[in-house]
């Protein structure tokens, strides 16, 4: 299984690519899209659904994934979050693939086996579960990554439920 993990922003998205395979988990890329150079708004969400569009092509995840939107107090940032997150799964949902979305709760429990963990701590449990030398930066990367593991680690234990079901 090839997952595409996404942890949107609008000033840095996250990304991640995992693939899970005999129990093992390999890194095949990870970055930012870094939009802070782009002025104007809808450049920046231009440039998310172009940069996930070319990592579908490039590496056609079996699922692409997302962090969910927090809830914040500012409201614009809030608006412009939803709307980064927009235009990545737009980017999927074009390319045909199957989406899913975990809150950051989700993805933190999933990880550390805490819902309130730090960012720091989920980063060093990437660095783990990856057999990484040194810890995956920036967060946002690092985030990207977790959030495919969530995935991974959901369907897998949704697979051994079902087996032991029949």
């Amino acid at each position: 299984m090839l997952v595409l993990g996404i942890d949107p922003g609008s000033a840095v998205t996250g990304y991640g690519i995992v693939e899970a395979y005999n129990d093992i988990l390999e890194c095949k890329e990870y970055g930012c899209i870094r939009l802070q150079q782009y002025q104007e708004f809808y450049l920046r969400l231009k440039k998310i659904y172009d940069t996930v569009s070319s990592l579908i092509k490039k590496y056609n995840p079996d699922k692409v994934v997302f962090e969910d939107v927090f809830y914040g107090r500012n409201l614009k940032v809030v608006l412009q979050l939803g709307q980064a997150r927009g235009a990545a799964i737009l980017a999927s949902v074009n390319a045909d693939k199957s989406i899913s979305i975990y809150s950051p709760r989700e993805v933190k429990q999933a990880l550390t086996g805490f819902g309130g963990a730090s960012k720091e701590q989920v980063q060093k449990m990437v660095k783990s579960l990856l057999n990484f030398e040194k810890p995956v930066t920036p967060l946002d990367a690092s985030d990207a990554l977790a959030i495919a593991i969530c995935h991974i680690n959901r369907y897998q234990t949704d697979l051994k439920i079902k087996k032991n079901m029949i």
